[in-house]
């Protein structure tokens, strides 16, 4: 490198390290000032946002719309169906029925109740997809039972997990409203209320009417409804006196029942206790009078016994036997709401209501009314309606004192059962005794003497 270039560089630096001084030394620059805030506008109240309330409700519920006990879940789906066109103001003048004065839920800006439906073939693990599929993809902020006691099982542990209130209305095993469950509200009688039913009629026909029953056969399909039920009627037979000679389970979809009929007839009991749905309540009837079992009394635990198309099915062969139930067309001359309801059903769908449709008509009724007083289609309010619910008999068209569930089961604590009887085609009030039509008729005869 020459000498020439080396002076320069040392000239260079020095000028920049002068340059840096003099500007350490001179006056720090004015900030520049910050812009004094300008205030938001307000918009004008006409300006303000506010959340419509909802054209359509989604409420779900899944039944067993296809295989052997389609036309029952066909029914009890018609009894929802019914009751959302009254909701949504296709029928008028059925005051005091809750929900029945206004086109939709006057809280919520008279939106209307959109019924969203699953099929669950009869089947628990579909019950469950069926009611996942209804919450997440359909957006249902409520449901309703799956009708098996099987499949509300089921469908309440999806609903529970999810947070989503589900009323049941016709599934009745005792199960399913003790297992802590926040979600899960039930509407009718459970099979512990209807078995003591049971047996406080045939005490009653024993210890006020002097008929001689004494010993009792148990006869039941093999799911949840039949196995609780059977288990209760075991558990409270001898509290009212009553010996159970033999509890006998069968495949609920059993092509054949001779071997289980043939045990029963040969213990001889006083009364026959079936537990069972359509086709096995057919069975067990058609089965008996081939192998001419004829106990005293057939007494029936509800479900297949009291559907229309068993009376069809078996004619005269139906006449005395007898039910549990929880409505029966015969209180509608004191039950005015009663009479209009089976009116509307019957031109609605040309059959006549039975009990399974008309608790799923009411648990219908029941949970809009519940929504409408939250005023909101948020879970946790509906579920808190719920809980609040308080009707009174006037306000509806089962014989029942009222609704008012238990809060910590959900329990429908005013619910209850009665009795009927086949007697020339029909069904009979025969029980509680201060609402029978007819008198009960015991024994009844054998199939050669009729």
């Amino acid at each position: 490198m020459s000498r020439k270039r080396t002076l320069l560089g040392v000239t260079v630096s020095l000028v920049l390290v002068l340059a840096t001084l003099l500007s350490a030394c001179a006056p720090a620059a004015a900030p520049t000032p910050t812009p004094k805030p300008q205030p938001t506008a307000v918009p004008k109240p006409t300006e303000v946002p506010t959340a419509e309330p909802p054209v359509t409700i989604k409420i779900g519920c899944t039944f067993p719309l296809s295989g052997a006990s389609a036309e029952l879940g066909l029914a009890s789906l018609n009894g929802q169906k019914l009751a959302v066109k009254i909701i949504n103001g296709e029928y008028p003048d059925l005051d005091p029925l809750p929900m029945a004065k206004d086109a939709g839920l006057p809280n919520l800006g008279g939106a209307k109740i959109e019924l969203i439906v699953g099929d669950h073939k009869g089947v628990p693990e579909n019950a469950l997809s069926e009611q996942e599929r209804l919450i997440t993809q359909e957006g249902i902020v409520a449901s309703m039972g799956g009708f098996f006691s099987s499949c509300s099982a089921t469908a309440s542990e999806v609903a529970e997990r999810y947070g989503i209130p589900i009323l049941v209305g016709a599934s009745t095993s005792p199960m399913l409203h003790t297992r802590g469950f926040e979600w899960f509200f039930r509407l009718g009688p459970h099979d512990g209320i209807f078995a003591e039913n049971q047996l406080q009629l045939l005490a009653m026909m024993r210890d006020e009417l002097g008929y001689d029953i004494k010993t009792l056969v148990l006869m039941h399909e093999d799911t949840l409804f039949g196995t609780d039920s059977a288990n209760k009627q075991e558990e409270l037979a001898p509290k009212y006196g009553f010996e159970v000679l033999a509890k006998i389970q069968y495949a609920r979809d059993a092509p054949d029942l001779a071997s289980e009929i043939l045990r029963a007839k040969s213990l001889n009991p006083d009364v026959l206790m079936p537990t069972s749905y359509s086709a096995d309540a057919l069975l067990i009837e058609r089965t008996r009078k081939e192998l001419d079992f004829n106990p005293k009394a057939v007494l029936a635990q509800n479900s297949g016994y009291l559907l229309p198309q068993f009376l069809e099915g078996l004619g005269a062969d139906s006449e005395y036997i007898m039910s549990r139930e929880v409505y029966n067309a015969d209180l509608g001359d004191s039950l005015p709401l009663l009479k209009k309801i089976d009116d509307m059903y019957l031109e609605e769908f040309g059959r006549a209501l039975f009990g399974d449709p008309a608790r799923e008509f009411f648990a219908m009724i029941v949970l809009a009314d519940a929504i409408n007083r939250a005023g909101s289609t948020d879970p946790e309010a509906i579920r808190q309606a719920l809980r609040d619910t308080n009707l009174g008999p006037e306000q509806m068209m089962m014989p029942w004192d009222g609704v008012q569930f238990d809060p910590e089961t959900g329990q429908n604590m005013k619910a209850g059962g009665i009795m009927v009887q086949v007697q020339d085609g029909v069904y009979r009030t025969i029980w509680p005794f201060t609402q029978a039509r007819v008198d009960v008729i015991y024994p009844m005869p054998p199939y050669d003497e009729r």
